[in-house]
């Protein structure tokens, strides 16, 4: 899963480990994180409501990245009627992980070139620069020209994702800052500098590294009982934190499958959301692997771990 706010996302830089460093991102992120622990110390002294409603930004942030930018956008597992889809572009840029054409984009060529220097967050090159590292330097020349080669026709074909690349700055202060500090603050008596430290910049870091770790940990650390020949791997501990996100060795063997796991079998949330969506009526066309596929699939390439 690619994104995060980066400057400059389009610009090539030299090859390999000679990739320039970007060092308006690095102080940003060092900033950001050095917020985030300050945020910590805030905890003992918040509202528990405002505890709470800093975990609800937290989920409505996740599903804007897992259930809109990821499987609707990026793998169109699923077809979503506009109310969802605006709803999912609304959370995406509370996630602040770049726009839905941008974060699709790059988690397209990511699938495409797994693992190559064409992969703009390649697990080969370390748990650190598949993490962040890759925020700190401009992209691998090869993302860029064979990203190049790659149809994104289709993204900017939705209205919903032209107006949020449009209007995407604004739209990040409103759903990323002010909405989450505003509301403790208006409704509850939250002080503003707790509401703005817990409910945006704490649960902002989180939510990023939550998704980076899809990018680290995920292709590094765990099982492969669908394909042993690719690095994507199961991570319950990535699962729990991205919300269904973790099953990764199954989301890149049957990358259109809208649940990223098998079905009824583990905890997904960002399923059960789809699925809740489904039977409003906001939700079609899910795409799923049958279990006879899935099954052959195992026997033949799978570790044999389940």
């Amino acid at each position: 899963m690619a994104g995060s706010r980066r400057a400059a996302s389009d610009e090539a830089g030299t090859a390999g480990c000679g990739q320039a460093i970007v060092w308006r991102n690095v102080v940003l992120m060092g900033l950001l994180h050095l917020g985030a622990v300050y945020a910590l110390s805030l905890v003992p002294r918040a509202q528990l409501l405002t505890l709470f409603w800093a975990y609800f930004c937290f989920l409505m942030t996740a599903l804007g990245v897992t259930a809109g930018a990821h499987r609707l956008w990026s793998h169109r597992s699923y077809k979503a009627k506009l109310p969802l889809r605006i709803f999912l572009a609304a959370a995406n840029s509370m996630a602040f992980q770049n726009d839905i054409y941008e974060w699709s984009r790059d988690h397209r060529v990511h699938h495409k070139y797994s693992e190559t220097d064409a992969d703009p967050h390649n697990a080969r090159r370390g748990f650190f620069f598949s993490h962040i590292g890759w925020l700190f330097v401009r992209k691998h020349r090869d993302v860029i020209e064979k990203g190049r080669k790659l149809d994104f026709s289709d993204l900017l074909d939705d209205p919903v994702v032209r107006f949020q690349r449009k209007y995407y700055k604004s739209s990040v202060v409103l759903m990323c800052f002010v909405i989450p500090t505003f509301v403790p603050w208006y409704l509850w008596g939250e002080s503003l500098w707790n509401a703005y430290f817990l409910a945006s910049i704490l649960r902002y870091t989180i939510s990023l590294n939550v998704t980076w770790l899809v990018n680290s940990a995920a292709h590094m650390y765990g099982n492969r009982p669908y394909d042993k020949y690719i690095n994507p791997r199961q991570n319950t501990f990535v699962t729990l934190g991205a919300i269904g996100e973790g099953f990764h060795n199954y989301h890149h063997t049957f990358p259109f499958d809208y649940s990223a796991s098998e079905l009824g079998l583990k905890f997904n949330p960002t399923t059960w959301f789809i699925d809740f969506m489904f039977w409003l009526g906001l939700v079609t066309d899910r795409k799923q692997a049958p279990k006879e596929m899935i099954q052959a699939r195992k026997e033949r390439t799978g570790d044999g771990s389940a």
